[in-house]
């Protein structure tokens, strides 16, 4: 199903969000390029469609959806952060070598909450995010 413009403004409703014309682009640019990217990737994008946009609001639209838990935010060694829209539980994996962050499943049905967080009792979970370092598959054939 290809996503519309009206798409994109209802999902902005739906998070209580004002669709203005950069939010939208901007929650376009997520959907269609799904690379984790970091506010100045989205920004260098989306500059020559609308040469209005400010870095600063890119970023300040990124906060307001990960505020609203439309995006997840990545802080990815300690030096840049990127977004996810996929807010399904997940992992992340970062390649030392060529930067690539790269999704993988986690197996759920396998593994319950109490298996996996050990010594979490009474502690209430507001946010998992699971991420290794390493070298891909790519990066390690070449």
């Amino acid at each position: 199903m290809e996503l519309t413009i009206e798409n994109f403004k209802e999902t902005l409703v739906d998070y209580n969000i004002r669709p203005t014309y950069q939010r939208i682009k901007i929650l376009e640019y997520l959907e269609g390029n799904k690379i984790h990217p970091t506010v100045d990737e989205i920004y260098h994008h989306l500059y020559p469609q609308i040469p209005t946009l400010s870095k600063t609001t890119v970023y300040n639209t990124l906060r307001s959806f990960a505020d609203a838990d439309l995006v997840l935010e990545l802080h990815v060694d300690n030096s840049e952060v990127r977004f996810d829209i996929n807010t399904e539980l997940h992992g992340h994996f970062l390649c030392k070598d060529c930067g690539t962050v790269y999704d993988f499943e986690i197996n759920t049905e396998k593994i319950n909450d109490d298996q996996l967080f050990i010594g979490l009792d009474d502690f209430s979970i507001m946010s998992k995010n699971i991420f290794f370092t390493g070298i891909c598959k790519k990066c390690k054939n070449q």
